[in-house]
Formats: C-alpha cells, sequence, structure tokens
C-alpha cells in the first residue's frame, strides 16, 4: 500500500502521542520535500518535526511534477499541493489530509484522501487503541484542531462510544 502524507496528520497525531500509529496501520509513509520543509522551518519546536526526521518508515520524495503543484497552489499551501502531486505520481493508494480545501481537490484527483479522525477510527477498528473519545478530546484541546460538534458527534458515533 502507498500511503503519502501532508504535514497536518503528523503533528497532529504526533502533538497526541500517536504518532507510531501511522506505522502500526500503514507501515511506510511517503512525504513530500515540501512537507519536510514545513515541518522542520522551527527546528524541532513543531510537534512531528523530530518524529519524522527519527522515524526510518518515512521517505522524503521530491515531486517530479512541478506543473501540478503549481497548478494545485492557485487552491492549496505548498505542503498539500506538492503532497497531492507526489500522491498522484507514485498512484497513491491513501492521502493523509486534514483540511477540507485540500481533500476535496485530492478527490478530484481521483485519491483516496483520509484524515487524521479517520486515522484515529481505523486503529481503533484494528485494536491499536481502544477508545477514540479521549484522543479526539486531546486533539480539540492540546492541538487545537477544529471540528464542528456534528463531526465530533458523528465520530464518536462511527466508534461506538
Amino acid at each position: 500500500m502507498i500511503v503519502v502524507s501532508n504535514t497536518s496528520p503528523l503533528t497532529n497525531l504526533a502533538a497526541i502521542g500517536q504518532f507510531a500509529l501511522l506505522h502500526d496501520l500503514y507501515g511506510t509513509i511517503q512525504i513530500a520535500q515540501e512537507v519536510w520543509e514545513e515541518l522542520n522551518a522551527f527546528g524541532h519546536s513543531w510537534p512531528g518535526s523530530r518524529e519524522v526526521a527519527n522515524a526510518s518508515w518515512i521517505t522524503q520524495t521530491q515531486v517530479t511534477n512541478q506543473e501540478l503543484i503549481l497548478a494545485l497552489r492557485r487552491d492549496l499551501d505548498r505542503g498539500e499541493a506538492a503532497t497531492i502531486a507526489l500522491a498522484v505520481e507514485l498512484k497513491a493508494n491513501l492521502v493523509l489530509l486534514d483540511e477540507q480545501d485540500g481533500r476535496r481537490a485530492a478527490q478530484r484527483m481521483g485519491l483516496r484522501p483520509f484524515g487524521v479522525l479517520g486515522i484515529l477510527l481505523e486503529a481503533k477498528k484494528q485494536g491499536h487503541v481502544s477508545v477514540v473519545k479521549p484522543l479526539v478530546e486531546e486533539l480539540r484541546q492540546t492541538a487545537g484542531f477544529y471540528l464542528s460538534d456534528a463531526v465530533y458527534q458523528s465520530v464518536l458515533n462511527l466508534a461506538q462510544e
């Protein structure tokens, strides 16, 4: 399975101490060079930067289709655009993105976007975590992850919590 990740799933999971779930669920993760640069823009002070630097199962790849990145940059930030372009190049099975605009763009490109909430639900389904609710609460409080009350309730319903 080929999985490409944007910055936010990496930082959000690292912020709540669940970074290893990515390896548990997907094995190897690909990131675009632009994502690596975003993670390291402030040294190792950003959640996830140190974890990514130390994770042998995360591979940085330079996107070759720079024209696609430029086209995507009209609506997306640099990391999201590069993530989607890399996912297209690698014919990824899954692209990890949290931002709504990025997820819509990925779907338009024929990709399957999956966010941090989906990762937590999948981790519960596979038995890597026993409950999702405290992790979602921690995402909201510690990582500053925004989700509406309706989405929050939907996630808890899907988790049967």
